[in-house]
């Protein structure tokens, strides 16, 4: 029996049929993944809407008890520098009976600015600031009111003013997005 290979039964040792064959498939996998590439990469988002994604505030432009309403993603915000009576005001409300519960501490990062989606949470309106028996926002559509910390007080509306997800970049500048 001289020459004959002594195996286990149902093993081989791999010869170059096998490495074509795997070769041959590894190449067809990365050449499917490059063929279908330029399909996933076109469902991003392109570079006009990664820039309404986020954008940033000047808060050193803001004067104590201004309102400034800013664009952010085709929706108003308001960005509030309360004055101290404006925060002892909401904070004071925090006790209140409240249709949609929070703190006013709970609703910002920094007591003296108040950051908010200016949408009536109702139908949609734009409510006006610094109006209304509370002194916060006042909604002219259906009469929904505001306090200062943008609490629903009164009126149809169901919540409170929305809060965007935002941060500090430094004492004078956030990041809304």
């Amino acid at each position: 029996m001289a020459g004959t290979a002594t195996h286990k039964a149902g093993t081989a040792e791999p010869n170059r049929r096998d490495f074509i064959v795997i070769a041959a498939g590894a190449f067809g996998a990365v050449g499917a993944a490059a063929a279908v590439w330029p399909f996933i990469d076109q469902m991003n988002p392109s570079a006009d809407v990664l820039a309404l994604s986020s954008t940033e505030v000047d808060l050193s432009q803001i004067a104590e008890g201004q309102i400034v309403t800013i664009l952010w993603r085709g929706k108003p915000v308001f960005v509030d520098h309360r004055t101290a009576a404006e925060i002892a005001e909401a904070r004071k409300d925090d006790t209140a009976d409240l249709r949609d519960p929070q703190k006013d501490a709970d609703r910002v990062q920094k007591a003296e600015w108040l950051v908010t989606i200016g949408i009536c949470t109702h139908l949609g309106c734009v409510p006006l600031g610094h109006q209304g028996e509370y002194g916060g926002w006042f909604c002219p559509c259906h009469g929904s009111v505001y306090d200062t910390s943008g609490r629903i007080r009164k009126g149809p509306a169901p919540k409170n003013l929305e809060i965007p997800p935002y941060t500090f970049v430094n004492d004078t500048r956030i990041r809304i997005g």
